[in-house]
């Protein structure tokens, strides 16, 4: 019989208040009060507790502080990507930021889903999880509501407060509650190779 975590990385249904995921979480909780503790200029520290607890972070990427997740095992940054202040992660599913993306103060990435027809599961504190992905040199203002199982496309800008409920493709500008896209913006050329 699959375990809870099993089941929550899969999509299914879960008890969230199932012992072991208690204690990741409560782990989890751990290090993001020494990472949001460190002192302003304690940078190597706070990188050390990054690589610790996250599934991955590129080359020159940060994260302010305060900054909060569920778990952190599930969350993978590329390079020279950086997450402003007050960044909440709900990383029941996978969370995947691209390289180069700039994520403003108090962005959401919410993977957490609670049964809508099941009224008996919810108040049993049943869920579900799906994954978010967003692609390289995405930039979202402050505020940013990314909801489960959205996919955000490369070069995409999303305006400061809107709410993502779905699917956003390579390069637009959307914004709204829910966010919609407004128009094209360019697709950037190619960069020319280094000389030798």
């Amino acid at each position: 019989m699959p375990t809870s975590r099993e089941l929550m990385l899969a999509g299914e249904l879960y008890p969230d208040g199932d012992p072991e995921l208690v204690e990741l979480r409560k782990a989890c909780g751990r290090m993001l009060d020494r990472f949001n503790a460190a002192p302003a200029d304690a940078d190597a520290e706070r990188n050390a507790i990054l690589r610790e607890l996250l599934a991955g972070i590129g080359e020159g990427s940060w994260i302010m502080p305060r900054f909060q997740c569920d778990y952190g095992v599930h969350v993978t940054i590329g390079a020279n990507s950086f997450l402003n202040y007050d960044a909440i992660l709900l990383d029941c599913a996978p969370i995947t930021i691209g390289d180069d993306c700039s994520i403003g103060p108090r962005v959401q990435l919410l993977t957490a889903l609670h049964p809508m027809d099941d009224h008996q599961a919810r108040r049993a504190r049943w869920e579900s999880a799906a994954p978010i992905v967003i692609g390289d040199n995405v930039w979202f203002g402050g505020g940013v509501i990314v909801c489960p199982g959205v996919t955000i496309g490369r070069n995409t800008v999303v305006g400061a407060g809107s709410v993502v409920v779905r699917d956003l493709p390579d390069h637009v500008f959307a914004a709204g509650n829910p966010a919609r896209v407004i128009r094209s913006l360019p697709v950037e050329e190619p960069r020319p190779a280094a000389a030798d």
